[in-house]
């Protein structure tokens, strides 16, 4: 019975804390993890984080600093759905996922930023939309990029042949862009998350 409402009062700080990374986009510090979970002593805190990171919610990075890992409140994955023909589906639970885990795969070098323009509409990028951007990764031709060229910050394909590098829009109705001075490339994005309410 005890072990059962430990494990009650932890799931309930993780949601706590989770609640504080959705509304501000940010991980508590640990004073505020202390007045969000109601720990009074830098030791509790201490202890509660080590918690955390043992079950892969949270890592630190080389700062210190917390990193979400698994925070997220982890969503039912029911199976497959057809997009073509319509066909029988039954809800049947094939397993569950944190949407966290499924799309970062380092977050240490990961960050997100939110789209405006519609210069990538035909990749499936439209304004509004948040990428999720990978500066570990190597970016190969034909990745999607966020770069800063010549000063100005955009997203565009990546294209490569040999030394000529351009950035490639997915709509008609821009240029492909050369560089006049200076490129540098900030990451790969590698998933691209849309709310539709």
């Amino acid at each position: 019975m005890r072990k059962t409402a430990e494990e009650d009062k932890l799931r309930g700080r993780i949601k706590d804390i989770a609640v504080f990374f959705g509304k501000s986009g940010r991980m508590p510090s640990f004073s505020e993890i202390g007045t969000i979970t109601g720990l009074r002593s830098k030791n509790a805190v201490s202890k509660l984080v080590k918690r955390l990171q043992q079950r892969g919610v949270v890592e630190k990075d080389g700062k210190g600093r917390l990193i979400p890992r698994s925070i997220g409140a982890p969503a039912r994955v029911l199976g497959t759905v057809e997009a073509g023909f319509p066909s029988p589906a039954e809800e049947e639970l094939a397993d569950t996922m944190s949407l966290d885990t499924f799309l970062i795969q380092n977050p240490q070098a990961t960050f997100l930023l939110k789209v405006s323009g519609d210069s990538m509409s035909e990749a499936g990028i439209l304004p509004g939309d948040m990428v999720i951007v990978d500066k570990g990764q190597v970016p190969k031709s034909g990745d999607i990029v966020i770069a800063e060229v010549d000063g100005q910050w955009t997203i565009k394909y990546l294209k490569k042949r040999g030394d000529s590098v351009s950035l490639i829009p997915a709509n008609p109705n821009y240029r492909p862009i050369k560089p006049k001075t200076e490129l540098k490339i900030a990451g790969v994005v590698t998933a691209v998350v849309r709310k539709y309410r």
